[in-house]
C-alpha cells in the first residue's frame, strides 16, 4: 500500500467516525467545525475537508452565517464549488418549506409568530427587498395552491424597495376567492421601523381590500433575526 492509499484510508475512516458520532449523539456530540466538516463530506469527495470547514468558520463566523452566505462569497473559499452551493441552498429551502407546512393548517390568529419566523427564514437575510402576499380563507387559514409550498405571490425589487401593485394584489385575491390578506416584506438594512412608503402602501391596500369586502389582517416587516407586526404596533 502506497502513501496515497494510506492517506485515503485515513480520511475515509475519519468521515465514518464523524458520522457514527453524529448518529449516536447528534450535533451536540460534535464541535462546530466538525458539523461543517460532516456537511462537506456529502459535497466534496476524496480530500480531507477539515481545513475547509475551519476556513469557512473563520471567514463567516458561524454555521448560520455559512448557510446564509451569498454564493459569490462562498466560492472565494478554496474547494467550494457547485455541489456544496446546491447542498446549502437545498438545506435553506427544506427548512423554509418545513416552517411553512407547520402553519398551513393553523388559523393565523394563533400562528402570526410562526408566519413571521417563516419569513425571517425565507428572506430575512436577502440583500434585495421582497414583498410577499399570503391569502386567507374565511376561517383565516392560508389558502394554498397546486404548487404549495414552493410558489408564492410576491414582488421583488432592489436593496431598498420593491415596486408593489395594489390592484394586482386585489385581483389575485379575487381569483383565489380570498377573505383576507397578510403582507410581508424584508428590510435588507435590518431596520424594522416602517418607512413612510411602507405605511402608505399598507393604507392603500387596506382601503382597496375593504372596498371589495376583503380584510388586510396584518403586514409584517422582517429582518434576519426579528419582525414587526403592523397590527401589534397599531399601524394598521
Amino acid at each position: 500500500m502506497n502513501e496515497k492509499e494510506i492517506n485515503n484510508k485515513h480520511y475515509l475512516g475519519h468521515r465514518k467516525r464523524l458520522r457514527e458520532r453524529f448518529i449516536s449523539g447528534g450535533a451536540e456530540n460534535l464541535y462546530e467545525y466538525e458539523i461543517v466538516e460532516l456537511l462537506l463530506t456529502y459535497a466534496i469527495p476524496q480530500i480531507d475537508v477539515k481545513p475547509i470547514a475551519k476556513a469557512l468558520l473563520n471567514k463567516f463566523g458561524s454555521i448560520k452565517r455559512i448557510i446564509e452566505a451569498p454564493e459569490e462569497e462562498l466560492r472565494t473559499t478554496p474547494f467550494i464549488k457547485d455541489n456544496f452551493i446546491v447542498l446549502l441552498s437545498l438545506i435553506r429551502e427544506i427548512n423554509s418549506i418545513t416552517l411553512k407546512q407547520k402553519i398551513i393548517d393553523k388559523p393565523v390568529l394563533n400562528s402570526i409568530e410562526e408566519i413571521a419566523s417563516y419569513y425571517i427564514e425565507k428572506f430575512g437575510n436577502k440583500e434585495k427587498e421582497e414583498f410577499h402576499v399570503i391569502y386567507l380563507n374565511s376561517k383565516f387559514n392560508i389558502i394554498s395552491d397546486n404548487n404549495f409550498p414552493l410558489k408564492e405571490f410576491y414582488f421583488s425589487g432592489t436593496i431598498d424597495k420593491a415596486v408593489v401593485y395594489p390592484r394586482t394584489i386585489i385581483e389575485e385575491g379575487l381569483k383565489r376567492k380570498a377573505y383576507g390578506i397578510i403582507l410581508a416584506h424584508n428590510h435588507p438594512n435590518g431596520e424594522l421601523q416602517p418607512s413612510e412608503p411602507d405605511i402608505n402602501i399598507t393604507r392603500i391596500i387596506d382601503i382597496a381590500a375593504k372596498s371589495i369586502g376583503m380584510i388586510l389582517y396584518d403586514h409584517l416587516i422582517v429582518s434576519s433575526t426579528n419582525y414587526l407586526s403592523f397590527k401589534k404596533e397599531r399601524f394598521l
